[in-house]
């Protein structure tokens, strides 16, 4: 049975979000922070032969370098100022929270509340800078060697230095703009950003397969086949996004004076993917890092052993990648759910305030009961989002096709991130219909 708050938000209209000045404010920042995103993933790095590098970046599809295009909608194919996109930053973040479990100081930091947390994004923050010089360095040596030189109009010291400032001030960019996404519009930035991407180069994606189903290089019962099994992902990803356990609570009748207050019931909602589309997001910028500097080497005349190796088994299709893909998302799928939910922390908080678990004792028994459940549920999500996430992969190692702008991973991020932006959409409606209930019941009173 839906929730009230479910209720008052399923008969919402556009009427209701024209009322709302605030969210409309919201919402026109948003689009105006994507349009910015999206007109500086055209501006081309200085110094470089645009022709060249979309013909080199041809000859190399079906390798790390088209998933990291994905995440950079199509920037990095392109060679523009945000090539690397905000994969630094999520890297970073990956960095920092590791290290959250094993650093005493970070670890206090983050109990201190507010304040420890703006440290962590600033200790985040030098992270990405530093990451983002390391890889634009990486990208301007690769860029030099690519096609014996050709891709560069005048290699040097020079073009080194003015594509490693260029392409990590366009990361910190992409980091500071996301931000804002986050604080002055609607959703979270830094996942809308890559959703843009991903949805900006989803039409010529889409173009591409019925253009080969036409032509005859797909038949067209596979053509068919691929945008029903589309269908059939998008289904099931918002199923189990929707998918929660929720658990019974009960809190005692209390009285104060001459009333009796509580014994109500209510329910602890556990999604069965608390960490939502983080682990795909981790995983891959795990994997692209050292796999796509190996990669951009491929035009180099003598290819070192590592790089061949490296490019060889981190290939989409190939077993090695798949596996390190998988594992990767099921390790981050429960390292971010135990960042975000902690059961001893909501089972003290349960104690405090009189709640308790029928047939569970309160304290420490109530935190290992949430532990056993969330274990449970969180083995569930990740294998569905491995499961998903590598979908595609069989398919490319199957078929020897790409599918990247229509598989898995991007139409997990596409769904989770519209639904999360939705849901904050429909947040802001409530507390807008709820203002205009108070300011009404104070104007009736006064008249009275």
């Amino acid at each position: 049975m839906a929730s009230a708050a479910e209720q008052l938000a399923a008969n919402l209209n556009f009427g209701a979000i024209a009322k709302a000045t605030d969210l409309k404010k919201r919402i026109w920042f948003t689009l105006g922070a994507l349009i910015v995103y999206r007109l500086g993933t055209y501006v081309p790095l200085p110094g470089i032969e645009p022709g060249v590098i979309q013909d080199i970046f041809n000859q190399q599809q079906g390798g790390v370098l088209d998933m990291f295009n994905m995440f950079s909608g199509g920037a990095l194919g392109r060679m523009t100022i945000f090539a690397l996109n905000i994969m630094p930053y999520i890297s970073a973040s990956i960095i920092i929270q590791l290290l959250t479990t094993v650093s005493p100081h970070l670890e206090q930091l983050k109990k201190e509340g507010e304040s420890g947390r703006k440290k962590i994004n600033q200790y985040t923050r030098y992270g990405t800078v530093l990451l983002a010089m390391v890889q634009s360095y990486g990208i301007a040596v690769g860029l030099e060697a690519l096609a014996a030189g050709s891709a560069v109009l005048e290699p040097g010291l020079f073009f080194r230095a003015t594509t490693v400032i260029t392409l990590t001030g366009g990361t910190i960019f992409l980091m500071w703009l996301g931000e804002q996404i986050t604080q002055r519009g609607v959703g979270n930035g830094i996942s809308l950003i890559i959703f843009a991407g991903i949805v900006a180069e989803l039409p010529s994606a889409l173009a591409t397969l019925l253009e080969l189903g036409r032509s005859g290089s797909l038949s067209t019962a596979f053509v068919i086949l691929v945008l029903i099994g589309m269908i059939a992902v998008i289904t099931f990803i918002v199923f189990m996004e929707r998918a929660q356990r929720r658990i019974l609570v009960q809190y005692p009748k209390r009285q104060m004076g001459n009333k009796m207050f509580g014994g109500e019931s209510s329910h602890l909602p556990l999604k069965l993917n608390t960490a939502g589309v983080i682990p795909p997001i981790f995983a891959s910028s795990l994997l692209l890092m050292p796999s796509a500097v190996a990669q951009f080497s491929t035009g180099a005349t003598n290819l070192p052993d590592w790089a061949t190796f490296v490019v060889g088994q981190l290939a989409h299709g190939q077993p090695i990648f798949m596996i390190l893909y998988g594992a990767m998302i099921i390790f981050f799928a429960f390292f971010y759910t135990a960042i975000v939910f902690n059961p001893q922390d909501t089972a003290d908080n349960l104690k405090k305030y009189g709640g308790f678990i029928p047939g569970i004792r309160p304290g420490q028994r109530t935190a290992e009961y949430l532990d056993y459940v969330l274990t449970r549920l969180t083995m569930v999500g990740a294998l569905y989002l491995a499961a998903i996430c590598l979908l595609p992969e069989f398919i490319m190692g199957r078929f020897g096709m790409t599918f990247f702008f229509l598989g898995g991973t991007s139409l997990l991020i596409m769904v989770t991130v519209t639904m999360d932006t939705v849901s904050q959409i429909q947040s802001h409606l409530l507390a807008h219909q709820y203002e205009g209930l108070i300011k009404k019941a104070k104007l009736r009173g006064a008249r009275r």
